[in-house]
């Protein structure tokens, strides 16, 4: 007997709750390929991979032939309800967004889901899943109905079914409450619109189901009720079946909060979102990040986001548990992530550049990757120089720029941004940087320390290296040595340096950075800055005031 559906979910760890009735959702589902969508908010110009949980869940059922339709959270692509802001979770309102922001990060995640869905038809053709199936999935602009829609009709049909005892119960809503922080009405209604979206998918799309993470349920809920209402004042439902009917209900399905062996929240990097969008985290960086998962992590994930068979995972596992050293699945792993997110040729990329840098485990760094990644920088390698569409200079910068604020605000405490190469795990710094003893000032300006005081721990411990110039063998030449960086006060980092222009940094023991030197001016000619940069500028500028007086 062919296994349903939600039992596939189910088996891959993807269902928290079941809202509606399990078993009657599972019947329905082996009876009726219904529709099911997932929300997506676009606060941000990119999502994260904690989005990842609800989109993959959707993404296998599209592989089991029901109709799925992504939607930025709750139907927000367009500019609808994400003017207002989901308050789920929230324990204070979320800052307005400008207008050009808020287009920016639509026509942004837009596209991401685009790319996503090409990936995830490219990776089912790669596992041989069957393409006689008959799927269907699309990406819906809330756009065609709100702007329909007037305030009137919205609270006279949907806002008459909704009960004002039920929302105030709302975890957070009460929340709010009790902390004095208070909620304003437009948050409050939040519920409201993104139940029409629902109302208004279930009437011309057949979307009978909604996936999103735990934090949703008490929207599922409400929208569920919502629906309902709206069949009755709408007419819907037979005489017969009445609302009860299980063929033309709604249900929810809630994706685990996704925590690591450790209990440390999944998803985050040092305290920052870990992006999909190649241009806020690179590819490299990605897989590095997958890579470094734990062993007793991995199998877990490989689950939840590849979309490898279970058989494979098994036999996977049996290769890792015999040779744990190679982290097979880790590699596996990571690679299917990039595939999913930047496409298979990103993925190659990353996996080649891994390689390179760690042909030789941790003892050597590969200066040809070196001179590559810097080749593309300084735009000596127009073959490998990507090419922008017309208008995305702006919103190249604009990601670019909310990665570097992110990270500044859990890392550094300011508003400084990474250089603009973060799409090649390159970062500029200031050469006045460089000085003897300068090391954990560096560790900390290149984003591998939350801190200087971090840094100088991490170089006490013995986990930070830099990479020796002309360290190779004479057989081996290009293959550079990493050295430990043993002293804090007293090692130069100028004498480091490789062809003059690069330092390349490593913490732990999969963590690398490449920093390209410029001298100051040309530094901020650039309009360039990094963590610590004016902390430090201010510092010289008091010191030579006092010398002058």
């Amino acid at each position: 007997m062919q296994q349903s559906i939600l039992g596939v979910l189910e088996e891959r760890g993807f269902v928290k709750d079941v809202a509606g009735g399990r078993q009657t959702l599972d019947w329905l589902l082996t009876e009726k390929r219904i529709g099911a969508y997932v929300g997506v908010d676009p606060t941000a110009p990119s999502l994260h991979v904690g989005h990842l949980l609800p989109l993959m869940a959707l993404y296998w059922m599209y592989f089991h032939g029901y109709y799925t339709v992504s939607l930025a959270n709750a139907g927000q692509l367009g500019g609808g309800t994400v003017q207002i802001g989901d308050p789920s979770g929230r324990s204070t309102a979320r800052s307005r967004m400008g207008t050009d922001v808020q287009a920016m990060n639509i026509e942004s995640i837009q596209s991401q889901l685009e790319n996503l869905w090409t990936n995830v038809k490219c990776l089912g053709i790669k596992h041989q899943y069957s393409q006689s199936t008959n799927r269907r999935q699309k990406i819906l602009n809330n756009r065609e109905w709100l702007r329909k829609l007037s305030a009137i009709d919205l609270l006279r049909d949907l806002g008459s079914g909704m009960r004002l005892g039920t929302m105030l119960n709302r975890d957070s809503v009460k929340m709010r409450m009790e902390s004095g922080e208070g909620m304003a009405i437009s948050e409050f209604s939040y519920p409201l619109f993104q139940a029409y979206d629902w109302w208004s998918m279930y009437k011309h799309q057949g979307v009978q189901l909604q996936i999103g993470g735990s934090d949703q349920y008490g929207n599922i809920c409400a929208g569920m009720d919502a629906v309902s209402h709206m069949r009755k004042i709408h007419h819907l439902d037979s005489e017969e079946a009445g609302t009860g009917d299980p063929r033309a209900a709604v249900y929810g399905l809630t994706t685990p909060l996704l925590t690591t062996a450790s209990g440390e929240k999944f998803g985050k990097s040092a305290g920052n979102a870990v992006w999909l969008d190649r241009h806020m985290l690179n590819s490299f960086d990605l897989y590095q990040y997958f890579l470094r998962t734990a062993d007793d992590d991995v199998e877990r994930y490989l689950k939840l986001f590849t979309f490898l068979p279970l058989q494979d995972i098994k036999l996977l596992m049996a290769e890792q548990r015999q040779h744990e050293s190679k982290r097979a699945a880790q590699h596996v792993l990571a690679k299917e992530i990039v595939e999913l997110a930047h496409g298979a040729a990103e993925a190659k990329k990353a996996e080649t550049a891994h390689k390179e840098a760690f042909s030789n485990g941790t003892n050597t760094f590969a200066l040809g990757s070196l001179r590559k990644a810097l080749a593309v920088i300084n735009n000596k390698d127009p073959s490998i120089v990507e090419t922008l569409g017309e208008g995305q200079e702006e919103l190249l910068a604009y990601k670019k720029a909310y990665a570097a604020s992110s990270t500044a605000q859990t890392t550094s405490g300011t508003t400084a941004e990474r250089a603009k190469n973060d799409d090649n795990n390159v970062v500029t710094l200031p050469i006045t940087l460089l000085q003897a003893g300068s090391f954990p000032r560096v560790l900390y300006a290149a984003g591998l320390a939350s801190s200087k005081s971090e840094a100088h721990r991490l170089i006490a411990k013995k986990g930070a290296y830099v990479v020796a110039p002309n360290s190779g063998s004479i057989e081996n030449p290009t293959a550079l040595k990493w050295m430990p960086i043993e002293s804090a006060n007293i090692a130069d980092p100028n004498h480091f340096l490789i062809d003059w222009e690069a330092l390349v940094l490593r913490s732990g023991k999969s963590k690398i950075q490449v920093c390209r030197i410029l001298l100051e001016g040309q530094f901020e000619a650039e309009g360039l800055t990094c963590p610590g940069w004016e902390e430090f500028k201010a510092k010289r500028a008091e010191a030579l005031e006092q010398g002058q007086q």
